[in-house]
């Protein structure tokens, strides 16, 4: 039980802090760690969660950390989790953030804030396409697609909030799909 609450704070201790820019860039550090490298959830189970979790409030990090840290560790695991995932983006920011204050007028500083959007815009979009191969997997392509446009035209052109868009997703999920 050490040594798994151990994994569970290293792993979760390596994915924020190389996830420069917070939740989103955590993501698929956090499911790098999870499913692939720990192997502790597949890859439906890992977006079953990340929907949920972007269904309720909060800071998605935190809410996968505790997920994951109960769920493979119980409360140590979620202690650990949880720790690992607050404590060193807390010191991180004091720190940074002074740092950061102190030279906001250096290019280098003004250049590694813009060039790292790149990486996580790449990041984010690895974590797309391995959710969306899965979702084409478990509901099959015309769910999946007829899911997407639905959500895009949402969100983008009604302007309904994305809580409200996965809760009418998971309603989708568990009513209409089960009759196909």
């Amino acid at each position: 039980m050490i040594l798994l609450t151990f994994q569970l704070f290293l792993a979760f201790l390596i994915a924020n802090l190389l996830g420069y820019g917070g939740g989103p860039a955590s993501i698929p550090l956090m499911y790098d760690q999870v499913v692939n490298a720990y192997k502790w959830m597949g890859n439906e189970d890992f977006s079953s969660m990340l929907a949920l979790g972007n269904s309720l409030p909060g800071p998605i990090a935190t809410k996968i950390a505790a997920f994951v840290g109960f769920e493979v560790g119980g409360w140590p695991g979620f202690i650990a989790a949880l720790i690992a995932t607050i404590v060193p983006s807390a010191i991180a920011l004091i720190l940074l953030l002074r740092v950061m204050q102190k030279h906001k007028q250096s290019p280098v500083v003004k250049g590694m804030s813009l060039l790292v959007q790149p990486v996580i815009a790449v990041m984010m979009l690895l974590l797309t396409y391995n959710l969306s191969i899965d979702s084409l997997k478990s509901i099959g392509p015309i769910h999946s697609l007829l899911i997407a446009v639905l959500a895009f035209f949402a969100l983008v052109k009604f302007k309904i909030h994305p809580a409200i868009v996965i809760v009418c997703s998971f309603v989708y999920g568990a009513f209409i799909i089960p009759i196909f």
